[in-house]
C-alpha cells in the first residue's frame, strides 16, 4: 500500500520490484495476504493520520487472521521511529528510508521470526538507485526522482528531518532511468525531488536543471518532460531559456511559494519576498506566453493576521494561477514554528481556507471558459466502455489537476490526440477529437 506524495510512490514502485525480483507473490487482495507492507507519509497530521488508519486496519485483518505479518515502511518510520510500535501495537517490523531496497530480505525474515524488528539507518549521503521499479502508475508516464532531501530549513516543516540533506542524482544514472521508463512505455516524465532546482549544485554543476533537460530532450520516446517542485528563489533566466528553447519540456511550472507577505515568509524561513515572487511570475508569462502555473499557499501561519492573509488572498486575484493548492498550517512537533507564539485556531484556519480556494475556484472556471473553442493536444489516460475518454493536455499534470474529458476517444491509453475545448465542467474541460 502506497500512501503520500509521489516520491513515495517512487520509493513503493521500486520495493514491489524488488519483491518480484526476490520471486514474492505480489497480491491485489492486501486484506488477505500473508504479508501487508504499508509505506507511509509522515510530512503533516492528517498523513500520519491517514497512514496510522491503514495500519490499524491491516492490525485488525491480522487480528482476525487473515494476515500473518504487517511491516511498515517510510516517513512515518523515519518520524516516530520505535515509538510507533507504541502507537499500533502489532506492528511485525518498521522499516527506515535506508532499508528500501533490503524490503525483500526483511518480509521473508519477518513472515519466519516471531519477534517484531526495527530496521532504522541514518538517511544515505546518496541517492539510491530507482531503476527496475514496478511501476503504479499507468504505463505511459512516471515520475523521474532526480534528488533528495532538502537543505532549506523552512520552520514549519519536517522534511529535512525525514529525508535528510540535500543530494543530487548523477546525471548518467538519471539518464538511465529515463531510458529504462522510455523503453517500458513511458512517453510522459515527471520530475521530481524535493527542490528540483537545485539539482546539481552538490555536483558542482553550474545550471544542472538546464543541463539535465537539455540531456533528457534527446531521450527517445519520451515526448513530455514535466518539472515538478520548482523552489520559486532558484528558478534562473537559464532555466526559463531552457524550458522556452525545449519542445519536449512543457510549459507548466509547479513552484510552490507558501505565502505572499513578507513577514510571513521570514517567519516561514523562505528566502522569497513579495516583490521577487511578482516579478518571477511576470517574467515567466512574458517568455513563456502559454504557460501554465501551479503553487501552493499555507493559511493559518503563526501570527497570520487578518490582514496578511488579506493581501495573500488579493495577490491570488492578481497572479490568477491555473491550479493552486491550499493547505492549513499544521503545528508539527520539532519544527520551529510550532514554538511561535500567537498560534491560529482551527476555526480560524479552515474559514481562511475556504475563502481562499473559492477565490481561486472562481479564476480557475473564467480559464476554463476561456479555453473553450481552443484546440488543445492531449494524451489519453484512459478511456471507459462508452467510447469516453480521459486524459490531459500540458497544463494539467497526473492526480493532482483536472483532467480533459474526450468524447467519442477512438485512441487508446498513452497515445497523444488534437482535440478541440467545447465546453467546461467546473474544473475539467470536455473537448472532442479533430
Amino acid at each position: 500500500m502506497a500512501l503520500g506524495c509521489p516520491k513515495n510512490i517512487v520509493d513503493s514502485e521500486k520495493m514491489l520490484g524488488k519483491i518480484a525480483q526476490a520471486n514474492l507473490v505480489i497480491t491485489a487482495e492486501p486484506d488477505n495476504a500473508d504479508v501487508v507492507v504499508i509505506n507511509t507519509c509522515g510530512f503533516i497530521a492528517p498523513a500520519k493520520d491517514e497512514a496510522l488508519q491503514a495500519i490499524k486496519h491491516a492490525l485488525d485483518c491480522k487480528a482476525a487472521g487473515k494476515v500473518k505479518k504487517v511491516i511498515v515502511a517510510g516517513c512515518l518510520c523515519e518520524r516516530l521511529q520505535t515509538e510507533l510500535f507504541n502507537r499500533a501495537a502489532g506492528i511485525d517490523a518498521i522499516v527506515g528510508l535506508g532499508q528500501r531496497d533490503a524490503i525483500a530480505r526483511i518480509i521473508e525474515k519477518t513472515f519466519h521470526s516471531d519477534k517484531s524488528a526495527a530496521y532504522l539507518q541514518a538517511p544515505s549521503q546518496t541517492v539510491a538507485n530507482d531503476r527496475a521499479r514496478l511501476l503504479i502508475t499507468p504505463a505511459h508516464w512516471a515520475y523521474l526522482r532526480i534528488s533528495e532531501g532538502c537543505d532549506h530549513r523552512c520552520s514549519y516543516c519536517t522534511v529535512p528531518a525525514i529525508r535528510g540533506r540535500f543530494r543530487s542524482k548523477s546525471q548518467k544514472e538519471v539518464l538511465a532511468e529515463a531510458t529504462e521508463l522510455a523503453k517500458a512505455g513511458a512517453v510522459e516524465i515527471n520530475v521530481i525531488g524535493q527542490d528540483t532546482t537545485s539539482y546539481g549544485r552538490d555536483l558542482k554543476i553550474k545550471d544542472g536543471l538546464s543541463k539535465l533537460l537539455d540531456e533528457l530532450k534527446q531521450v527517445t520516446g519520451i515526448a513530455w518532460i514535466r518539472l515538478m517542485y520548482l523552489y520559486p528563489a532558484a528558478i534562473t533566466k537559464q532555466l526559463i531559456e531552457t524550458i522556452a528553447k525545449s519542445e519536449k519540456t512543457v510549459h507548466y511550472i509547479d513552484m510552490p511559494i507558501q505565502h505572499i507577505n513578507d513577514k510571513i515568509l521570514k517567519h516561514m524561513r523562505r528566502p522569497d519576498t513579495k516583490e521577487r515572487i511578482c516579478s518571477l511570475i511576470e517574467n515567466l508569462r512574458e517568455n513563456l506566453p502559454d504557460i501554465v502555473l501551479r503553487t501552493t499557499v499555507i493559511v493559518g501561519f503563526p501570527g497570520e493576521t487578518d490582514r496578511q492573509f488579506n493581501e495573500l488572498l488579493e495577490f491570488i486575484k492578481w497572479a490568477r494561477f491555473e491550479c493552486l493548492g491550499c493547505f492549513k498550517y499544521y503545528c508539527e512537533s520539532g519544527t520551529p514554528a510550532a514554538e511561535m507564539p500567537r498560534q491560529i485556531p482551527d476555526d480560524i484556519k479552515q474559514q481562511r481556507l475556504q475563502e481562499l480556494m473559492l477565490t481561486q475556484q472562481k479564476i480557475a472556471f473564467e480559464k476554463n471558459n476561456e479555453r473553450i473553442g481552443s484546440k488543445l493536444t492531449c494524451l489519453v489516460d484512459s478511456v471507459d466502455n462508452n467510447g469516453t475518454g480521459r486524459g490531459r493536455f500540458y497544463g494539467q499534470a497526473p492526480d493532482i489537476d483536472s483532467v480533459c474529458i474526450i468524447e467519442n476517444c477512438s485512441a487508446k491509453p498513452g497515445q497523444f490526440v488534437d482535440t478541440k475545448v467545447t465546453a467546461a465542467k467546473d474544473y475539467d474541460l470536455i473537448v472532442k477529437q479533430i
